[in-house]
């Protein structure tokens, strides 16, 4: 960021750019919608992952009188931005679901009154009237909506909470909204502006979802662990490894640390909020090469320089796939997505279909074991609500795991209970009294200054803190943080209950004979079609080996028109047709004059740039010389070619 002062109400958005972010020039299509905004339109942005989706709204946010308002729906992301524009001297807040009433009052009249640019809140917040009335008080000049997709029944990523954002609008109706999103069909976009009641003036930006940079490819095998060794070894550098289920992540996490040698962990939403954050992080600094995950993992991780994204199991969808798949190669720098393939994944993934959408008479026992579970009688249980530990209910009455959280789904979808599993923030409350705390010599000093600093009623009751805002004003890390307060807390200074993700269900219709229930079509039968039609375009892309993988997904999100990429496995296994005899041997010649000057690994994309012929013939010639000339010992890892020292010293010899 720039010393020098910028006037913001003359300022341009590219001299906004310069000076707090530090860049040149903008991306592709940041520009267009940042015009938009300014200009007033509704406005909708379709960026890939690792786009910059947040300079689209933060550099116009900055432009603008007033406050921009930003939904967002990971509590960790909005965390994130808010450090990061405060970084760069941006005042920036956010209110989030598990902020007490004495902190959201507070930031709401920092906000108000304190010359803010940037408020984050969680869609879930907007289901209070009371709240959604303090927003009208604020100087309110954009409405942000990020990850827009979970507005539309339509996307992968439905969230209920996000109808919440009608009612904000209702009462902002000339506020313009920018809506962003990395993964799309045509028809969800359209829903999308739809919903939220875009007129003829909004405005529709895409960008390509070709990444030049990354190889896409599909390893077919039954020996998971022996292909996933092999890709390990062949392709340095950072990289991701998704799992379906939690114990498939402990498991090869494992393996990969103890059997390979390799610096690994693993990451899902069971681990404790310290386990996850701190392991996050431990693998963004590069202390571990390997992060094994579930789809918990990735969403608003900016980590520029990640090699290697593998699948293990496929997701349910292809734009779940596609943003997973694009967390390699952010910096442009070659990157690959692999996905292990079995014989029987295809069976699988129908298999996960059906188990997402139980029968009736599965849903409506489970509905039966909840009302016993938390001694609910007939008639009872109107808007109360429950702690819920799933597995412990799994366990007890013998209930499918498979089932029984689609089949929750199902019933939250249908108006019968809510089945939050929003984080709850951790709280701490002073235990002795004020003057012993000041007389004894507990230690920490610092971190008790800051806590009585930046919180009230410390002495009185438990009261939600952040680790992370506690860790920025001391200058400790998080883990410190951690630490200290659980020495505190022995020392009987302190009470310290760190934040959990315990679930939490509340029932919203009194328990009745369940055959009187309701399971509304939109609840049901709509969902289940939407997620065949998903689950088949998974399929067909598994078993399609005829058509340029980047194709296939292009043509998935209407890029209609989208040309092979001649790195994929596909490309790089076209028969070898109409072979020219002169470029086999310029290519043999080129990777024998490579091994010679010390090269092991060359890429494709250099070959074709010294050889200066069509980059689909000499695929062909690595191709045939990869089978053809084992001596060579050449083997093809996405668009690189690995030189075999010991076959090639045969060669030359």
């Amino acid at each position: 960021m720039s010393s020098r002062h910028i006037n913001l109400q003359k300022a341009t958005p590219l001299e906004v750019l310069q000076h707090f972010w530090g860049h040149s020039s903008f991306r592709e299509k940041q520009e267009e919608i940042i015009s938009s905004v300014l200009n007033g339109h509704d406005t909708m942005g379709l960026l890939p992952t690792g786009g910059g989706k947040s300079i689209c709204f933060q550099v116009p946010g900055l432009l603008l009188n007033g406050i921009t308002l930003v939904i967002t729906p990971l509590i960790s992301l909005m965390k994130d931005q808010v450090d990061n524009l405060r970084s760069r001297g941006i005042k920036a807040a956010t209110i989030h679901s598990g902020m007490g009433g004495d902190k959201i009052r507070q930031t709401i009249d920092n906000c108000l009154y304190g010359n803010y640019k940037f408020l984050y809140i969680s869609p879930e917040r907007l289901a209070s009237e009371h709240f959604r009335q303090q927003l009208i008080d604020l100087p309110i000049s954009l409405l942000v909506i990020d990850e827009c997709h979970c507005i539309s029944q339509w996307g992968y990523d439905f969230r209920p909470s996000y109808l919440n954002i009608l009612e904000l609008r209702s009462i902002l109706p000339d506020i313009p909204v920018l809506a962003l999103t990395a993964t799309a069909t045509p028809e969800v976009v359209i829903d999308i502006q739809r919903i939220l009641g875009f007129n003829s003036t909004a405005q529709f930006f895409q960008r390509s979802f070709y990444r030049e940079n990354l190889s896409y490819s599909i390893r077919r095998t039954n020996d998971k662990e022996g292909m996933l060794a092999h890709i390990l070894r062949h392709v340095p550098g950072s990289a991701i490894v998704y799992c379906r289920s939690r114990d498939l992540c402990r498991d090869m996490a494992r393996y990969i640390t103890t059997e390979l040698g390799e610096t690994a962990t693993f990451f899902h939403a069971g681990l404790t909020h310290f386990e996850r954050d701190t392991r996050q992080e431990k693998w963004m600094k590069g202390e571990y090469r390997i992060m094994v995950a579930t789809n918990a993992f990735g969403m608003g991780i900016d980590k520029p320089d990640v090699r290697l994204v593998i699948h293990l199991t496929m997701p349910s969808s292809l734009e779940e796939y596609f943003q997973e798949a694009g967390r390699a190669g952010r910096d442009g720098q070659r990157s690959y997505a692999v996905s292990l393939v079995a014989e029987n994944d295809v069976s699988l993934l129908k298999r996960r279909l059906t188990d997402s959408f139980p029968d009736r008479a599965y849903i409506l026992h489970t509905y039966d074991m909840l009302c016993n579970y938390f001694g609910i009688g007939e008639g009872e249980g109107l808007n109360q609500g429950y702690d819920f530990d799933i597995q412990r209910f799994i366990r007890l009455f013998g209930m499918r795991p498979a089932q029984t959280k689609p089949a929750i789904d199902i019933m939250a979808l249908s108006g019968w209970l809510e089945y939050n599993e929003d984080d709850s923030n951790s709280r701490v409350m002073i235990t002795c009294k004020r003057e012993d705390l000041y007389k004894a010599e507990v230690g920490h000093d610092t971190l008790l200054r800051a806590l009585l600093r930046s919180y009230t009623g410390l002495f009185a009751d438990y009261v939600f803190i952040s680790e992370q805002d506690l860790a920025l004003m001391t200058g400790y890390t998080t883990d410190e943080i951690y630490g200290f307060l659980t020495a505190l807390t022995i020392q009987g200074v302190l009470q310290y209950i760190p934040k959990k993700n315990i679930p939490r269900i509340i029932f919203r219709v009194r328990r009745e004979d369940p055959n009187y229930l309701k399971l509304p079509p939109s609840a049901y039968q709509e969902r289940y079609g939407r997620a065949e039609k998903r689950i088949t375009s998974v399929i067909n892309y598994l078993t399609e080996d005829t058509l340029c993988r980047s194709r296939q997904l292009l043509t998935y999100f209407g890029e209609e028109e989208a040309l092979s990429c001649a790195k994929c496995d596909v490309c790089l296994s076209t028969p070898s047709v109409g072979l020219k005899h002169y470029i086999l041997e310029d290519c043999k010649n080129l990777l024998i004059s490579a091994y010679q000057n010390g090269q092991e690994i060359i890429s494709l994309q250099d070959i074709i740039n010294a050889l200066k012929y069509n980059a689909s013939d000499i695929l062909l010639a690595i191709r045939f010389l990869s089978v053809e000339a084992p001596e060579l010992g050449l083997e093809i890892i996405g668009d690189l070619i690995r030189l075999s020292p010991r076959e090639m010293s045969k060669t030359l010899d």
